[in-house]
């Protein structure tokens, strides 16, 4: 590893996958967002979910009377695509500028995703839409159906559902989001256009070890699962790489403790307050911080056919850890914060 640069200065990021639920969670975390990035899609896996322009419009108006003062965040909404979902309402929804892709869910995958899409055929009259008017798909990909075993839901997806669906409609932009393996990381590189992946922070970092050795760790449990070690440094390549197909999604999903530190916990890392302190320490690590940039600020806004900021964020390395807090506390209740099992010497200055 090179000696550590003492600074760097980006373009301020956004965040290309972001959970910010509801209600007094939404309350209680849209400030660790909105502190640092400038821009995010939001998910709409909420109870009941955001399937409509109109439920679109109401959310992200839920979600700017929450922004701390002086804030300046702007979110980019999503649809929860459905069996039912009109598409006259989605083309309605990105002509109004309001809409910034529609997201599917296959039925059962994670939080919330219970109406998600079972029959993609019955989904195809909004995907023909989409692919007409140049309106990304952001896919979770992963398949549900219980012979899968669950560490090869991502492998089997790209076989069984995304492959055919893009060769299908090979117009439709497609967002592979929160890729997992090197199977996506191959796929995604192997494509010559309407391609594209996320990548988590905490994907970059753990393992599936860091879930299950030495007892159930719940708060390093996610969906899609960690993955082998082979899998975590296929994703540091492709993210440390520059290529503009991958970029910055956190996935950042808080949950308050209960509900992970229980029998059925559920899956999600809240890691919007420490990511950009984690990222440097990655892309250092890499001896790759000068295209951190590119993956935290450039490759997302490109993708989505958007400018990037021109605001500029600086990260120090100091001597001394950052010291972030072991959760936060939350109207909903408290929500423990993804600890990396390193200490971070970045911090950001402004």
């Amino acid at each position: 590893m090179t000696t550590p640069t003492a600074e760097i200065t980006l373009r301020r990021p956004d965040d290309w996958h972001l959970h910010l639920r509801d209600g007094e969670m939404l309350k209680g975390v849209i400030g660790d967002t909105s502190r640092h990035f400038a821009r995010a899609i939001i998910m709409p896996n909420l109870v009941p979910p955001v399937v409509t322009t109109s439920d679109a419009r109401a959310y992200r108006d839920r979600i700017l009377a929450a922004l701390p003062a002086g804030d300046r965040f702007e979110p980019l909404m999503t649809l929860y695509l459905t069996e039912h979902t009109s598409a006259d309402d989605v083309e309605e929804g990105k002509k109004s500028g309001l809409i910034t892709a529609v997201k599917l869910y296959p039925a059962g995958a994670t939080t919330n995703s219970h109406g998600g899409v079972r029959d993609i055929e019955k989904a195809m009259p909004v995907l023909e839409r989409m692919a007409k008017i140049g309106l990304p798909l952001c896919v979770h990909g992963e398949v549900t159906t219980p012979e899968v075993d669950i560490f090869d839901r991502e492998a089997v997806f790209i076989d069984t559902v995304l492959d055919p669906l893009r060769r299908r409609l090979p117009e439709l932009k497609v967002t592979m989001e929160h890729v997992t393996t090197s199977d996506g990381i191959d796929y995604i590189s192997s494509a010559e256009k309407n391609l594209a992946g996320s990548i988590t922070t905490h994907h970059l970092i753990i393992n599936r070890n860091a879930i299950l050795v030495g007892g159930i760790k719940p708060h390093y449990y996610c969906l899609p699962v960690a993955k082998r070690e082979s899998h975590r440094l296929a994703l540091r390549k492709a993210a440390t790489s520059g290529d503009a197909r991958f970029f910055l999604g956190t996935d950042s999903a808080p949950h308050v403790d209960p509900l992970k530190e229980c029998a059925c916990g559920c899956a999600g890392i809240y890691t919007s307050i420490n990511t950009m302190s984690c990222l440097a320490h990655v892309f250092e690590e890499e001896d790759s911080l000068d295209r951190l940039e590119a993956f935290a600020s450039l490759n997302g806004p490109a993708w989505y056919g958007l400018a990037p900021n021109e605001e500029r964020m600086t990260l120090v390395r100091q001597l001394e850890p950052v010291a972030y807090p072991a959760k936060i506390e939350t109207g909903a209740g408290p929500v423990t914060v993804f600890d990396p099992m390193f200490p971070l010497h970045w911090a950001v200055a402004g």
